[in-house]
């Protein structure tokens, strides 16, 4: 469990590491461009660089924090790649499920496999369920986790690539925006944000921009309209 700069979350966790492109947000994966320096660095976790890797010996770990924590699970992966199993990803909910005294946080851009995993697996309060959609191409992910029997269902639309203001956000109770960061980073339009972020105001969705990206992201900074966002659904219920 590490500390993370992610400002949505407290902790990360990461019981799998490695991924796969899967869509257009994926161009400049941050995760990707860590895992090759972790590895760089002879990092024992990612001796396989960005190549999909289970670390069995890290599943328990969870249980070994007795203070309540946010944690965002498989920050350098996704939880529902095709590689693993839903054996494995039972295993992993089963952890969550036991120290329910922290909030997990699980993102996918594999919304379909996310879908048909919740038929047969109950999802417990204290696990929040997101999905990123970074254009509205990928809209049907929204429908998705629309379906899921879940306490707190989000978005994560990072790196936001386009308009979503065609799409519905009926039965969504977050949305986190943000800007794709670094030197090829793709520009976020001011539009595109207050869109999403008039659309949460009328639907009583929480809203939380996370920074409008560019080469120099913190120069950039996260003030929208002169303000900042960092709204987050109510802890009450589990803290």
């Amino acid at each position: 469990m590490n500390k993370t700069r992610i400002e949505w979350t407290e902790s990360t966790w990461n019981p799998i590491t490695g991924c796969t492109q899967i869509s257009t947000g994926c161009l400049n994966c941050y995760a990707k461009k860590m895992a090759n320096r972790l590895s760089a660095m002879k990092n024992p976790r990612y001796l396989n660089n960005f190549k999909l890797t289970i670390h069995k010996d890290l599943f328990m770990q969870p249980l070994n924090i007795k203070d309540g924590k946010v944690i965002f699970v498989c920050s350098m992966s996704d939880l529902f790649h095709e590689e693993v199993d839903f054996e494995t990803i039972s295993e992993i909910f089963d952890v969550m499920k036991k120290a329910d005294w922290h909030i997990f946080q699980v993102l996918t851009k594999r919304s379909r496999r996310l879908k048909e995993f919740s038929e047969i697996y109950e999802i417990p309060e204290n696990i929040w369920i997101g999905v990123t959609v970074e254009h509205e191409s990928l809209a049907h992910r929204i429908d998705d986790l629309r379906d899921i029997k879940a306490k707190v269902k989000f978005l994560s639309c990072e790196p936001l690539l386009g308009s979503l203001n065609n799409c519905d956000f009926h039965g969504i109770d977050w949305i986190v925006v943000g800007g794709e960061s670094g030197a090829n980073a793709r520009p976020l339009k001011e539009e595109w944000v207050l869109e999403i972020r008039d659309k949460c105001a009328q639907m009583n969705i929480k809203f939380f921009f996370k920074q409008w990206g560019g080469w120099n992201k913190k120069k950039s900074g996260k003030l929208l309209e002169g303000k900042i966002y960092c709204e987050m659904p109510n802890l009450d219920y589990i803290i």
